[in-house]
């Protein structure tokens, strides 16, 4: 039986499930149409607990779980069956779990305070680091060369050679708080850090220092946060039920802070992933059980993906932007089918109620074509949202209302 957390920042609590939930759960794992979000989803079951993870990988052929039951699971996406278990190391709830890129390996971090590495292939350990506190969160660089993870209650994070696991740079005390999530920026040079105390930091490793340090104004626990790209804007994710959006590269945020995406969820946010493949597609998952799509073109949500019955902690987008996976505290993982997502009646509504249609227009500062709705006004017409950004507050984009 999935455990169950209350989140006292939540609208309503999850239900009991009850029949519904029963009958889903005789079903086992494989695939079926959601009605509320008219999409397929496959729903993927072998979990005993809390699922923390889902990762898309191999080629998009595979989804990697881990979970509170001190397992994590390679899933076979066309049959819904597990490949492999990962087990018996771990002892208390596997937190995340991170795949080390141009390799067959991962890594997974606990309440035990171990990050392990573990072969893909073949299952078996590869190193296990112990580190002096709990872990919440880890990242691979996308070099492949190094891992970091999160530790609490030092506030701090360690990092580490992913080949070997042997330690070489641990930092205590970068926030006043826990720090919920720890991330690479695309060009293995800097990590991204938010924290119970709603603080956005970035440490150099070439200075070894703290270079960036944003108080980010949301109105609670800074829960998740995610790299575009290019590593110029930094998404976060919040338990004041909101995401924003932060121009690191101009340094808009000291003069205006983030950018808020308009919408929203109705519960905490727990987790955010931008499609690597696309710059223009955000994923959040939140308490309130559903997964969110945005268009960071309009700032806007397109889509709401409905069907776990608890609380979703963790999202991910497969490379060619096909499948959406997502975890819960419900125990499983569900693989939603987003391939043709701009015919859902849903979507089309929501562009329609966006200015009667969208522009395709072609950006004058960096040439890359970008999608507008046709009741912004035409002094921002010339730009695309990262452009937009970029420019002085008078120039701020103001998103269109959604009714």
């Amino acid at each position: 039986m999935a455990s169950r957390n209350i989140d006292p920042l939540s609208v309503e609590e999850p239900s009991e499930g009850g029949e519904e939930e029963r009958e889903e759960k005789e079903r086992g794992a494989g695939g079926e149409l959601s009605w509320e979000s008219q999409v397929p989803v496959k729903v993927l079951r072998a979990h005993r607990d809390a699922v923390t993870t889902a990762r898309v990988c191999c080629d998009n052929h595979c989804v990697l779980s881990c979970s509170s039951d001190c397992t994590a699971v390679l899933w076979d996406v066309e049959s819904c069956q597990p490949l492999r278990t990962f087990d018996g190391v771990h002892s208390k709830a596997i937190t995340e779990c991170a795949l080390i890129p141009h390799s067959n390996r991962m890594v997974t971090v606990s309440w035990d305070k171990k990050m392990v590495a573990w072969d893909l292939e073949t299952g078996l350990t590869l190193w296990k680091s112990r580190q002096p506190g709990l872990l919440t969160s880890c990242s691979s660089s996308s070099d492949g060369r190094l891992v970091v993870c999160a530790v609490n209650p030092q506030n701090g994070v360690s990092i580490c050679d992913a080949a070997s696991g042997q330690m070489l740079h641990h930092v205590s005390d970068l926030h006043r708080s826990f720090i919920t999530r720890c991330r690479f920026d695309p060009q293995s040079q800097r990590v991204a850090t938010v924290s119970v105390d709603r603080s956005i930091k970035l440490w150099d490793l070439r200075a070894q220092k703290t270079t960036v340090s944003i108080d980010s104004n949301h109105g609670n626990v800074v829960s998740a946060c995610c790299f575009t790209s290019n590593g110029h804007f930094l998404c976060t994710a919040s338990w004041d039920k909101t995401l924003k959006l932060w121009d690191l590269q101009a340094g808009g945020f000291r003069s205006h802070g983030g950018t808020p995406l308009q919408g929203g969820h109705e519960g905490s946010v727990s987790a955010c992933c931008l499609a690597a493949a696309d710059a223009d597609l955000l994923v959040s998952a939140s308490y309130d059980r559903t997964v969110a799509l945005w268009d960071l073109s309009s700032l806007c949500q397109t889509l709401v993906l409905k069907g776990h019955s608890d609380w979703v902690t963790d999202v991910s987008v497969s490379a060619d932007r096909k499948l959406v996976a997502s975890s819960s505290k419900d125990g499983t993982v569900r693989l939603w089918d987003i391939e043709n997502m701009e015919e859902i009646p849903e979507v089309m509504k929501k562009r329609n109620a966006q200015g009667a249609g969208i522009h395709i227009l072609k950006c004058e500062e960096c040439g890359k074509p970008f999608p507008l709705s046709r009741l912004l006004t035409s002094e921002l017409l010339t730009q695309c949202v990262f452009c937009r950004l970029k420019s002085p507050p008078r120039y701020r984009p103001q998103p269109p209302p959604l009714t």
